[in-house]
């Protein structure tokens, strides 16, 4: 991004009227143009909100910490730099660089290293915060020539490596990958004397605009993909299965196919995570189950679900699996390495993200990465190791519900339910801004609205997990609101799409009656693009409109509500 465009962005900002998203630009260093690259990227992630970019005083990076904590913000960015932890590894004070002050230097720099490290975690426990570790290149200071490794800057190196890693094991802190930066902003374009000279700004244009770009991504994440949708033939795998056969396709060293070995593992530690991996592939399905049999396969083929095996066109086969998946386009992405079924599939799709293959060995690398980053998690819950295990298991649920009534089929489920009140936690906030289908309003909830609301005594918080005989959901359903007089005022329902059809929606709004003892539910509903099936059960059970909310009544509610087959209890 240019600094213009980026200045034209920050002063074309919706007006002061819109609520305001507040972040904290914490350095040592003039701020400046990073206050502005920042602020502009920002405003590209987040919509309907103010940015306004937020800084402390020059030269006092520990005390702007400090000065944070306790201000209203709603996430911060600590950018970090050697002169930070000791002035004599700047420009700015060249009287420091004189011989047998090395050991005085790192002395200090451990000691404003601590300081920094409390100050970030002090922080951390009010909003999210975005550490930069130090990203110039120390001055040349030392003794040895430059090619040679001093061990003082060793050290500090080692030191900064240190608190990186200790901080990044902190649920709200995240740091930023030294490697990323390293892509995307050179070493050698990064300072400017000038500038620091002129103004105690650091860093060139390019550089700022660099930092600024990947702090974004930190501070205001985006929501990871559900789903992966593959190809087989010259991506899974190396070579034309109905023209090489089963022993003739490969993935491996020995083949020159190991960016296919490679794309394999990538999807297996993936499915780790929760990721849905579904197969559209034009080929024999009896071919493609034998070549799925094969004992050197990668990827375990019973991570695979869908298969979609057959000779029509891809959009057909992509439409099946995000059917048995109950997830949108715009969750998934489409693996081939074909443009031609790549640009298919998006006519169909324009929503769906598509990757193509590489054919060079040289472009796996950057492929698997823009893979990885689509959909790279910061923690792995219970409810994504079970994922892809609960719609196998849905599928062969499907299959008895097609024999029978749904009433049979639930009492035979022995489902259970386990509510969990007041207990937040990162599923819940995860189901809060992933889920559509059944999603009282569509709104989604940043960091720091959340912590916000989680902490409000006058607010409510319920969610349940499940399990039945097919196998555990996890936490599938989260509701939340404000307790009034007599009433409950819902402002956030949303339920996992693997929970349909079990009654569980039912579940929730009984517990809330005998919970809170109120005679009704007030839910501020408003209906979106895609969650016509929450819809569809309030037109059920709701009874009235009162001021734009759909009201459960608990008499109304207990008069029509179906019999209730799970066994219920509390965590």
């Amino acid at each position: 991004m240019k600094l213009a465009e980026a200045l034209a962005l920050v002063n074309g900002q919706t007006p002061r009227e819109s609520p305001t998203w507040r972040v904290a630009l914490v350095c040592g260093f003039s701020p400046l143009h990073l206050q502005t690259f920042l602020a502009a990227y920002l405003i590209r992630r987040i919509r309907g909100r103010f940015v306004a970019v937020e800084t402390g005083i020059y030269g006092d990076l520990p005390g702007n910490l400090e000065r944070f904590a306790g201000k209203r913000v709603d996430a911060a960015v600590a950018v970090i730099e050697w002169a930070d932890l000791d002035p004599r590894l700047g420009y700015r004070s060249a009287h420091g660089w004189r011989e047998g002050r090395e050991d005085d230097v790192l002395k200090t720099a451990l000691a404003r290293l601590d300081q920094i490290r409390s100050g970030i975690l002090r922080l951390s426990q009010e909003v999210s915060v975005s550490v930069a570790l130090p990203t110039l290149a120390l001055p040349p200071v030392f003794d040895p020539p430059s090619h040679w490794a001093s061990t003082t800057a060793l050290a500090l190196r080692r030191a900064v490596a240190e608190l990186g890693e200790s901080l990044s094991g902190e649920p709200a802190v995240r740091v930023l990958d030294p490697q990323q930066i390293d892509r995307s902003s050179p070493p050698e374009r990064r300072l400017s004397l000038a500038s620091e000279f002129r103004a105690g700004f650091p860093y060139s244009l390019h550089h700022a605009s660099a930092m600024a770009c990947e702090l974004s991504k930190l501070a205001l994440p985006g929501t990871p993909k559900k789903g992966i949708i593959t190809d087989l033939d010259n991506t899974l795998w190396r070579g034309i299965l109905g023209e090489d056969g089963v022993d003739g396709i490969s993935w491996d060293l020995d083949h020159d196919s190991q960016g296919h070995a490679l794309y394999q593992a990538m999807l297996a530690s993936l499915s780790r995570l929760g990721v849905l991996l579904g197969v559209a592939s034009k080929n024999d399905a009896a071919a493609v189950e034998r070549a799925l049999e094969r004992e050197n396969l990668i990827v375990p083929p019973d991570l695979l679900f869908p298969i979609e095996a057959n000779w029509g066109p891809k959009s057909r086969s992509v439409q099946h699996i995000l059917n048995r998946w109950n997830v949108h386009a715009d969750a998934v992405v489409f693996v081939d390495d074909s443009e031609f079924e790549l640009a298919e599939v998006r006519d169909a799709f324009p929503e769906i993200e598509t990757l193509l293959f590489p054919s060079q060995t040289d472009a796996i690398d950057g492929f698997l990465r823009r893979l990885r980053q689509r959909f790279g998690k910061a923690s792995i819950t219970e409810e994504d190791r079970l994922r892809g295990g609960s719609l196998r298991a849905a599928g062969e649920r499907e299959r008895h519900a097609a024999k029978t009534n749904p009433d049979e089929l639930l009492a035979r489920a022995e489902a259970k339910i386990k509510l969990h009140f007041d207990a937040p936690d990162q599923r819940s906030y995860e189901l809060v801004n992933k889920t559509n289908q059944f999603n009282l309003n569509g709104r989604r909830v940043d960091e720091a609205t959340w912590r916000s609301r989680v902490q409000d005594p006058a607010r409510f918080l319920i969610a349940a997990s499940y399990a039945d005989k097919y196998g555990p959901l996890g936490k599938i359903t989260v509701v939340s609101g404000r307790r009034g007089q007599n009433e409950l005022r819902v402002d956030t329902w949303v339920m996992s799409c693997r929970a349909f059809s079990r009654r569980i929606e039912y579940e929730m709004l009984k517990a809330m009656f005998d919970r809170y003892r109120v005679d009704r539910i007030l839910l501020d509903y408003v209906p979106t693009d895609r969650n016509g099936p929450l819809g569809e059960f309030l037109g059920v059970v709701a009874t009235e409109d009162v001021g734009g909310m759909a009201v459960v009544a608990r008499n109304a509610f207990a008069a029509g509500c179906p019999f209730l087959f799970s066994e219920v209890s509390e965590s």
